[in-house]
């Protein structure tokens, strides 16, 4: 059964009842006795199985998704080129 949501239309006091869907939505505050209305609310639903969003991307750790990157880089990365040997002679400074 669902739950719904009430508010009172003298107090404004909100309450919740678990109630069959062909219950009837006017009912009487707890609190002050005058009628309250049903409120509307977005539905609880859970998707399941491939296909959402909330499966196949928003999950995804941001660790796994660097280790991609990282191992994407390194497959892409050109070979360095080996260091130039120092011959040992340096120049000399020419002074004027």
């Amino acid at each position: 059964m669902p739950l719904y949501e009430y508010e009172c239309t003298g107090c404004g006091h909100r309450f919740e009842r678990i109630e069959s869907v062909s219950a009837s939505p006017k009912k009487k505050c707890p609190k002050c006795g005058k009628p309250a209305e049903r409120l509307l609310a977005a539905p609880a639903i859970q998707f399941k199985g491939s296909g959402w969003y909330v499966t196949d991307y928003s999950g995804k750790s941001a660790a796994s998704q660097e280790a991609k990157t990282e191992k994407a880089e390194k497959t892409t990365e050109a070979p360095k080129p080996e260091a130039v040997k120092d011959s040992g002679t340096k120049k000399k400074k020419e002074t004027h």
